[in-house]
């Protein structure tokens, strides 16, 4: 029954020029996506690498200079697109490429690709994620509408039922018969993307098991999205009717739901303005040690500390620069500072993040567009890891750049210089995104809850096929 059911639904699909159509369609604009992410992809890693090394030979030929001048020249760290990012975007677009990294300040990343955008680009970009998320939903939802509706207005659902055929043999093989083409579609779209991503110069951490990951995920979503559209064509009886009821879902599911969701988080959970955010950093700053300012209260209440613990006199009997050792427990006092205010911050995503993973029992396309982004390490936790690696490695440049001025230089000697060699001994700043091992552990809610999606549809699809028997047209 289910091989002639599969067989029956597949020669129909095939005939029906709207699908075909809509199936070309969509293959069309799959491979266009793909191959304008592949160019982006490789044309702004491409970028990534011939900044980090241009930045690192700026840095090393500085010459002769005193360590704190080297210290506000600064630097930059650069965030590389990784390769499933071909596939997913996320929130890259949003969150800048670069950081720079000087003394006193840390720093937001900036260039960021939908600040260089034009207002044309509100109507969406074409993306493989884009397709993925919202047009292959859309496309089952036009071969699966009619799926029961039709045996109901032709009657041949009561010839079925007569037979004793209605049941999970019919709706398995008409669930079959729409599955198997879109599984076969993104095992193509799949495949071809890692053969692409294995073909380019490995500017990321290319992993197929991370590649599989984000297909069976984008699976479980398709298979979602089919027994709601099923569910919707077994319980009413026109055809019209679920096309209506269908899109109604799709609308809601798809484009409502994640839009209720993101103002529900932001209003309970605001983030402070920039501004604000400013303002409560430099107050702090004002209140405590400045590395540049010996006469306030946190300096002095230093020099005390020192001149005690060394048991000397005056800061020029000290074995090493005052002048370093201030700027350094300078910059320890501000990166206090600094990691106080972005714990907030980081405080208010994580509540924002638990508000999306609530509200994700509402809507499948929330659990799997965050485990997407997860996956492809395009995500908003991505961004913080590599901000705060950039941070880290900072606070180690300046550290390494006073210690060697309090380490080598006589107290009051402001001329003194490091020489040429000296900028090559500081290690170079590499960042390594999250494992898929850390990911998934972060995504555990994610994932349970679009597993309760796909059980609990197959169940309610289950009880919804016995309403079938005894129908009446």
């Amino acid at each position: 029954m289910i091989r002639n059911t599969l067989k029956k639904e597949t020669k129909e699909l095939l005939r029906d020029g709207r699908i075909r159509m809509a199936f070309i369609l969509v293959i069309i604009l799959t491979i266009v996506a793909v191959v304008i992410s592949a160019w982006h992809y490789k044309d702004i890693n491409e970028e990534y690498v011939s900044a980090k090394q241009s930045e690192r030979e700026v840095w090393d030929s500085q010459g002769e200079k005193n360590p704190h001048s080297a210290a506000h020249y600064g630097t930059y760290a650069f965030k590389p697109k990784y390769p499933l990012a071909l596939l997913d975007q996320g929130v890259d677009k949003y969150t800048g490429t670069s950081i720079f990294l000087e003394a006193h300040n840390r720093n937001e990343a900036q260039f960021d690709e939908a600040s260089d955008q034009t207002g044309l680009a509100r109507f969406g970009n074409l993306t493989p994620d884009f397709i993925l998320l919202f047009i292959m939903p859309l496309l089952i939802l036009l071969i699966v509408y009619n799926s029961l509706t039709k045996e109901k207005e032709m009657g041949t659902i009561t010839l079925l039922d007569s037979q004793g055929a209605i049941g999970f043999k019919l709706i398995f093989g008409k669930w079959l018969a729409v599955f198997l083409p879109l599984f076969t579609l993104l095992f193509v779209l799949f495949i071809t993307t890692g053969i692409i991503l294995s073909s380019l110069q490995d500017f990321g951490v290319f992993s197929w098991l991370s590649l599989t990951t984000l297909f069976l995920t984008y699976i479980i979503y398709y298979a979602i999205f089919i027994n709601l559209v099923l569910i919707i064509s077994a319980l009413v009886k026109k055809s019209g009717i679920a096309l209506v009821l269908s899109l109604s879902i799709w609308i809601l599911v798809c484009l409502i739901l994640p839009k209720i969701a993101s103002n529900i988080a932001e209003y309970r959970y605001p983030y402070p303005s920039k501004q604000e955010f400013a303002a409560n950093i430099a107050k702090d700053k004002k209140e405590g040690l400045d590395g540049h300012n010996p006469w306030n209260e946190a300096s002095k209440a230093l020099e005390k500390q020192v001149l005690k613990e060394y048991g000397v006199d005056s800061l020029s009997q000290l074995p090493f620069n005052y002048a370093g050792y201030r700027m350094q427990k300078g910059e320890e006092h501000q990166a206090e500072i600094y990691f106080k205010h972005y714990k907030e911050l980081k405080t208010q995503y994580s509540n924002q993040s638990r508000v999306y993973r609530q509200l994700a029992v509402v809507s499948p396309f929330l659990p799997t567009r965050f485990l997407s982004m997860s996956i492809a390490n395009t995500d908003y936790a991505t961004h913080w890891d590599f901000a705060d690696s950039a941070e880290n490695y900072r606070i180690k440049t300046q550290k390494f750049l006073n210690e060697h001025f309090a380490n080598e230089s006589k107290y009051g000697d402001w001329s003194w210089k490091a020489d040429a060699d000296f900028w090559k001994q500081l290690p170079k700043f590499n960042y390594e995104p999250p494992t898929l091992s850390e990911n998934l552990k972060h995504n555990t809610g994610n994932i349970l809850i679009l597993f309760c999606w796909l059980l609990g549809s197959f169940v309610v699809l289950f009880f919804t096929t016995k309403s079938l028997k005894n129908v009446k047209i």
